[in-house]
This record gives C-alpha cells, sequence and structure tokens, in this order.
C-alpha cells in the first residue's frame, strides 16, 4: 500500500492582536498616554470618541486619563454631543497648550498610540507559528502571470519553504526582479503591523502606506456600546514585499532619526518583517558589497537584527524575513564563502528557450489585446537573433511589444504585430542591430510613397 504524502500546510489567517481591556494591558504607562492626547488635542478640540478613534485605544481606558488632566487644568469641556463623557468636546486651556508643547519637546509623534517593543517581539513569534508551507500548486498561483521553468520552481520552492535566504544570478532582463516579487505572491496571507512601537520612550514608526498595502475596511465611527474586534494600533496588511535596487545605502538599514520631530523611521528590513526583502542590482549600491554583506552576516544566521538609538543603545528585533539577493554579476565576485555559505540557495535564472519566449510573447500580447501570430515569433528569431546568435532575453517580448504599440500611435494606425513594425522595433531597441540601416531605409520608402 503506497503512503500518502502529508498534506501541506496553508497559511492560515494571522492572529488579530487582543483587545486591551485595561491600561496594563496596553503596556503603556498613563502619562505616556496622557501626553499623547494632549498632543492630539493641540491640533483643535474633539470628542472624547474621535480622541479613542486618533489614538487607537478604547475610550474605557482614555476616560479615567482625561478625567485626570481635567482635575489638573490641561483639558476643559467646550459642549457635548451625545450622551456620557465619550460624546463631550475636548480641548486644551491655556496651562494643557504649554504640557503639548513640552511633550512636543520630547517628540512630535501623534496618531495610534504605540506597540511595546515587547509586545511586538511576540506577535513575530506567533505570525511565524502560522506561516505554513507552500506546494507546487501554490508556487505556481504566485507566478500564474510569468513563465517559469519546472527545475526553478524545483529551487524556489524548498527556499520559501526554508524561509532561508536566497541569491538569484543570471544574465540582466530574465526576470529576478519580478520572481522576488513572485515569491511574495506566493508566501501570500495577512498579517497585523503596529502602526508604530515603544521602545524605552523613543517612538519608532512602523505602517508606511507607501511600502505596505493595508487590508483594513472603511471602520464604523467608534462607539463606548460596540466594542472593537481587535486592538486597533495594528493594522492589517499583505504581507510586505519590500523592493530595493542601487539606492541601497547602509544608513537604509539602521533606524532613521528625525530632528525636528524626534522620533524614528523603521528600516527596511524592519518593514520588511514577516515578508519579502529583494535587495535588487546586488552589487551596483553605493558601497562595497563587503559593507553590505558584512551588515547581513549576523541576521541572516541568527534570525534576529541588533538596532541602535541614537543615544547609544543597542536593541534586537526578529528578522523573520526571505531575503532575496538578485544580480547579474558574478556571485564569485561579489561575496567570500562565509557570507554565500549563509545563503544556502543559490538558484541561477537562465535565458529562456525559444519555447518560453514565445510563450510570453503571446502572454504580453493577450494582455494588449493583440493578435498572437506564432509565424511573428519565428520571424523575429530568424531575423534577429539566429544571424547575430543573440540570446533570448525574459523582458524582450514584452519591450519589442511595447516599441511596436508606441510606433502604431504616432502613426494613428490600430496596433498590430508585423514584421516591418518588428524590424523597426529592434533598430530602436537592439544597439548592435545589424539589419537596423536596412530598416530604416525600407521604412523612409513607405514614408515617401504613402507621401
Amino acid at each position: 500500500m503506497t503512503q500518502m504524502p502529508p498534506k501541506v500546510d496553508v497559511p492560515r489567517a494571522a492572529p488579530a492582536p487582543p483587545v486591551p481591556v485595561t491600561l496594563a494591558d496596553t503596556g503603556l504607562t498613563s502619562d505616556k498616554v496622557e501626553a499623547l492626547i494632549i498632543k492630539t488635542l493641540y491640533s483643535g478640540e474633539m470628542s472624547g470618541l474621535q480622541v479613542s478613534d486618533s489614538v487607537r485605544l478604547p475610550y474605557p481606558i482614555l476616560e479615567p486619563i482625561i478625567e485626570r488632566a481635567r482635575g489638573e487644568r490641561l483639558i476643559e469641556v467646550r459642549g457635548a454631543a451625545g450622551a456620557g463623557t465619550a460624546g463631550y468636546k475636548y480641548a486644551l486651556t491655556d496651562l494643557g497648550r504649554e504640557r503639548a508643547r513640552e511633550a512636543m519637546e520630547v517628540n512630535q509623534y501623534t496618531g495610534p498610540a504605540p506597540v511595546p517593543l515587547d509586545a511586538y517581539v511576540a506577535a513575530m513569534k506567533q505570525l511565524s507559528s502560522v506561516r505554513g508551507f507552500i506546494d507546487r500548486e501554490r508556487l505556481r498561483d504566485g507566478f500564474a502571470q510569468l513563465v517559469i521553468s519546472e527545475h526553478i520552481f524545483e529551487q524556489l520552492g524548498p527556499a520559501v519553504n526554508a524561509n532561508k535566504a536566497v541569491f538569484l544570478y543570471g544574465s540582466p532582463g530574465n526576470g529576478k526582479t519580478v520572481i522576488g516579487e513572485g515569491l511574495g505572491r506566493a508566501i501570500g496571507g495577512d498579517m497585523y503591523m503596529p502602526y508604530a512601537l515603544d521602545i524605552d520612550g523613543y517612538i519608532v514608526t512602523m505602517y508606511d502606506p507607501i511600502t505596505h498595502e493595508s487590508l483594513e475596511t472603511e471602520a464604523a465611527p467608534s462607539s463606548i456600546i460596540a466594542e472593537a474586534q481587535r486592538d486597533r494600533r495594528w493594522i492589517r496588511i499583505k504581507r510586505p514585499v519590500v523592493i530595493v535596487g542601487g539606492e541601497l545605502t547602509l544608513d537604509m538599514l539602521d533606524l532613521t532619526f528625525n530632528k525636528v520631530s524626534k522620533f524614528y523611521e523603521a528600516p527596511l528590513q524592519l518593514k520588511a518583517n514577516g515578508g519579502v526583502f529583494l535587495v535588487d542590482d546586488f552589487g551596483r549600491q553605493r558601497m562595497r558589497p563587503e559593507d553590505l554583506l558584512n551588515r547581513w552576516i549576523v541576521p541572516l544566521e541568527s534570525r534576529v537584527d541588533y538596532l541602535t538609538l541614537h543615544t547609544g543603545k543597542k536593541f534586537q528585533i526578529p528578522f523573520d524575513v526571505l531575503t532575496v539577493f538578485a544580480t547579474n554579476l558574478d556571485p564569485l565576485s561579489l561575496a567570500d564563502e562565509a557570507f554565500l555559505r549563509r545563503i544556502p540557495y543559490k538558484i541561477e535564472i537562465e535565458d529562456p528557450t525559444l519555447q518560453q519566449f514565445s510563450r510570453i510573447f503571446e502572454m504580453i500580447c493577450i494582455r494588449r489585446e493583440l493578435k498572437y501570430h506564432p509565424v511573428m515569433v519565428a520571424y523575429l528569431h530568424r531575423r534577429h537573433y539566429r544571424p547575430g546568435s543573440r540570446p533570448l532575453r525574459a523582458c524582450q517580448p514584452r519591450d519589442l511589444i511595447e516599441q511596436v504599440t508606441a510606433l502604431c500611435h504616432y502613426r494613428g494606425e490600430e496596433p498590430r504585430i508585423t514584421r516591418e513594425l518588428l524590424d523597426a522595433a529592434c533598430a530602436a531597441y537592439f544597439v548592435d542591430d545589424t539589419t537596423g540601416s536596412q530598416t530604416n531605409s525600407r521604412l523612409r520608402r513607405r514614408d515617401a510613397q504613402v507621401q
């Protein structure tokens, strides 16, 4: 009797952070919450529920802190918009505005209350436990819009399941970047990320609407009756895919301290936690590859990273990231044996075969609503690739079809694929195209006949 293979796990829903019921549940002191409330009210009067929405904490936790501030004549009531103190309109007194300015000397952060570092570390450990594994079907779903060789799948799948670093190398234009993005889609799922962290009283902002894709739905107005289903200091997002290229510097891997606002922004690898961090064009950064590699040796080995506050204090954070290095340079010229050992999966992305090239060409035509003619690919290969032994690249079907479409639009014609248009596209695209002068002459003769 043949034993069936064990069922492969699929990613379960990310565990939602529980709603804090008491101030102790938030991990914050009443003074920190009071300072945040006062800075929030510095912009103008707000109801109790509006303050609750701004700092993302339940109003019952805020109510005694607000009442204490009223007793100290920092806050006053300007009216009421509903029953109970949650509907009161609050504003700062002169003393409150002075206290707010003092709080802003510490930091000017306003918004969702921060989450303590230890709560974030615990949440990341829990998230890692529900990550699950992927099988062939899930991996292929992540690359549904790409043409990938089977032997590449067989190398990518184990790398994702091991959650180890991956080194993608090979000639330019064969999709190393989009493969890194595809890995993020294949992992899939969602997670919760805090808007900000509290680290020894310092604020580190985490959520970045440019980097992260929010999965939050439009929330209904807060209510002291209808309680939230989770801690609203966390935002639900897709597992992140953070991509950096030649612009990467060592400073971007450390905390960024704003001397004016006096709070920090999380570095790229921290924003990528729980997802994929793709270092594209590795070896072309504005630093020596050795410097970047030395920065990554500890995180890749121990799965933790160390960051430093401007005070000099170091702290440890989880490094739960699938790190992908993509380069068209020789890996042996970029890294020594000690570093390459820490990247167990080294995958060469080879040039596509003619069959794969044709399939990519067809897929691009379908997306652009162009009629696909296999004979056009055969002509393209025979005319512009085979004579000079020009290598096929996965990006070329897209680039050439874009050139053909642009030329048709310029001429006022309906976009289509013809031999003449392919000749013109190749003449403009390939700098060593030996047929370029012949094509240009033929086009000039055609234009003369039209005129």
